[in-house]
């Protein structure tokens, strides 16, 4: 087990160099930025400490810390981020982590416009071995997302998962309601008010699975997304039928199921059919490229 981080009280740059802003949100902005002592590069990201209780402006110090120690719960695993470094002063909390370069999954998947069935089982198959390190740790990431899901290297299929400002440890019997995540890839529960689910993950999952070909339940308000969840209302549009093979429709159909007791578990996901013919991840994404049916 690695020994835990403690915030370092000391002035940031007298340890980091700042370089250029390559993310940002509404309260945590993500930098460059190079160890003076080593010359290693990592990415900080700087999150605004609300001042006081009562405000509106900042992220609350427990739920930062809150992130901090789930980042070091879960350290270790190759498909997951890994925090270096944390700083803190009188207003943000600065935490430094590894520099993934390879760019955003979401950003991969509207350059190609489609994937092949092989690169989606590759992908797929990372994330849910990503999510099974958690949620042996009853750990839920509640934000699983394309864009919260980096390539290593570009052009390589091998992934990290980031992002944990939204995860929360849910042990056996926890009763936490809560609406957390992105409209699109939430799940009936949160959108109903139920208690939060290690499986709240799987939905989203099979969510992010269905995107890579198109967006299941995207309504034109957010209100209409959220309508069409509660009723499990999707369908493989027509003019993208021919992207799915069967067997991927079964692996989606297992996963967005309203009722978490019958969702299809993490381990049944990655016992499916379609996850165990997957091809190997360290190899490059096949430039002659077909559908998402091909080979299936």
């Amino acid at each position: 087990m690695r020994p835990l981080i403690s915030a370092n009280e000391e002035p940031f740059e007298q340890h980091y160099e700042i370089e250029e802003e390559v993310g940002s949100g509404q309260f945590a902005t993500v930098r460059r930025v190079r160890n003076r002592a080593t010359g290693e590069r990592f990415a900080a990201k700087f999150i605004r400490k609300r001042r006081y209780p009562t405000s509106r402006r900042g992220v609350l110090k427990s739920h930062i810390q809150r992130e901090v120690d789930i980042l070091q719960t879960v350290a270790g695993h190759d498909s997951i981020i890994q925090l270096i470094d944390l700083f803190e002063n009188g207003h943000e909390m600065i935490l430094v982590l590894e520099l993934i370069c390879g760019g955003e999954l979401f950003d991969y998947v509207y350059t190609n416009e489609y994937l092949t069935e092989n690169e989606a089982a590759q992908f797929i198959y990372q994330i849910l071995r990503a999510i099974k390190h958690l949620h042996k740790l009853q750990i839920a990431h509640l934000d699983i997302k394309p864009e919260n899901i980096l390539l290593k290297e570009s052009g390589k299929a091998k992934i990290k998962l980031i992002d944990f400002g939204l995860s929360r440890q849910l042990p056996p019997k926890s009763c936490i309601r809560e609406m957390v995540g992105t409209p699109e890839f939430v799940a009936p529960e949160i959108i109903n008010s139920e208690p939060l689910q290690l499986a709240t993950d799987i939905w989203a999952i099979g969510v992010v699975t269905f995107i890579l070909g198109a967006s299941p339940f995207l309504g034109k308000t957010r209100e209409k997304t959220f309508a069409n969840i509660s009723a499990v209302n999707y369908k493989f549009p027509e003019h993208l039928c021919s992207n799915f093979s069967l067997i991927v429709k079964d692996f989606i159909g297992r996963m967005l199921v309203r009722d978490v007791n019958k969702r299809a578990t993490i381990d049944d996901c990655l016992e499916h059919e379609w996850i165990k013919m997957k091809p190997s991840p360290n190899r490059s994404p096949c430039p002659n490229r077909s559908p998402l049916n091909e080979g299936y």
